[in-house]
Parts: structure tokens; C-alpha cells; sequence
């Protein structure tokens, strides 16, 4: 009865839903961890699958039966290849600056770029560094999480995942290594106040290379 009240939850739910939200709803001498686990194992071999993402749960299609919806799937608008590097940089090296992230490109950023990945939700203001100037830090949300269908950051790829996905081919030097994603507040890093908007974009830094324009 608990099992089937727990999937009734949360196929319900119009969100995914963190074990605390499901347990608000259960009877109270029930185990909803040990519940939850049951579920995803009796669903991990069918269409839907009960998956963990951004610490709540949900049911997803499995991935393997992804492509016969995408067809009927919105197209979104494409990210160019600016945006999908400077994702990709705030991802990995969280939390991380505007000026770090235009020093890992080697260019700098146009205020467009930044802005389609906050209003994605993908990207937000997460704190300001103590150094001077206090420059806001930037770091990926549970939007993100959400929609690469990933239960926290440290479950990025590494390396090997992406080498094997065939998005690290040709030959990588020896010492180059894939960050390990990190949410926490950093030691060097004071979170936003509560009424702290902050200044989206520093003032424009020279382009650290001669003949680089802004992306």
C-alpha cells in the first residue's frame, strides 16, 4: 500500500519532489527512502524510469527510449558555441568569476552570453570572491541539474566518460585533467545577501590576447 501510494505522489507531482515533500504526505511509520529505492528498482527496466535528479525524485523516460520523443519534442533555441563553452567552464570550476572564465577561453565575453544562460536558469549568482573589487561568482542551479538529468554536479563526466562519448578525441596531453565539479562555498568566497543584485558584468577587461574579440 506505501509502495503504491508513493508512486501515486509522484506521478502526481507537477515537480520533482525531495524525500522530506514525499514524507509530509505519507502515513508516519513509513519508510520512504527504503520505498523509494524499491520503486526505482521495480521501474529501471521499463519506459519510465523513477530517477534521482538534483537531490528529488522523478520519473523520466528511460534514455534509451529518448530519441522516439524527440520528434514531437519543442526545439529550443540553440546555444552558440560562446555559451556552450562558458557553461561548460562554469560547470567544472565552480564557482568561478567573469574574469576567470574569460582567462580559461582566452577571450572575453559579450554581456549576451552570460545573460542567455541565467535566463535559461541554467547559470546563477551564487556569491562574491574576497579579493578587491569583490567580483560576483558564478555557478550552475538545480535547473541545470534538472535538465541533464544529474542528482548534483560531482556527477559530471570525467575524462574517460567524456573520451568515451567521443568528446575528447585526438591526442590530450599528459597532464591535462577534467576539473571535479564543486558546489560548495568556496574558503575564498562570501555568499549573495538577500538583497544583493550585484553587478551581472564587471567593467570590460582589455581581451588577454591581441586580435580576440569579444564571443
Amino acid at each position: 500500500m506505501h509502495l503504491r501510494m508513493v508512486e501515486a505522489i509522484l506521478f502526481a507531482a507537477a515537480e520533482p519532489l525531495d524525500e522530506d515533500s514525499i514524507i509530509e504526505r505519507m502515513p508516519p511509520d513509513s519508510n520512504v527512502p527504503g520505498l523509494l529505492g524499491e520503486l526505482a528498482e521495480a521501474y529501471a527496466k521499463r519506459g519510465v524510469n523513477l530517477i534521482r535528479i538534483a537531490g528529488k525524485w522523478a520519473f523520466r523516460t528511460a534514455p534509451d527510449l529518448a530519441h522516439i520523443l524527440q520528434k514531437h519534442a519543442v526545439e529550443q533555441k540553440r546555444l552558440s558555441r560562446a555559451a556552450l563553452e562558458t557553461l561548460a567552464i562554469v560547470a567544472y570550476h565552480q564557482p568561478v568569476t567573469r574574469a576567470e572564465i574569460e582567462e580559461i577561453r582566452g577571450v572575453t565575453i559579450n554581456k549576451g552570453t552570460l545573460d542567455i544562460l541565467l535566463e535559461l536558469g541554467w547559470v546563477k549568482m551564487r556569491g562574491r570572491r574576497r579579493v578587491p573589487g569583490r567580483p560576483v561568482t558564478y555557478g550552475t542551479s538545480d535547473d541545470f541539474l534538472l535538465h541533464f538529468g544529474l542528482d548534483k554536479v560531482s556527477d559530471l563526466p570525467g575524462l574517460e566518460e567524456l573520451r568515451a562519448a567521443g568528446l575528447m578525441e585526438g591526442r590530450i596531453p599528459p597532464s591535462f585533467a577534467v576539473p571535479s565539479p564543486n558546489d560548495s562555498l568556496a574558503m575564498d568566497e562570501d555568499p549573495l545577501d538577500v538583497d544583493d543584485t550585484g553587478d551581472l558584468f564587471e567593467p570590460e577587461t582589455p581581451d588577454p590576447k591581441d586580435g580576440n574579440s569579444a564571443e
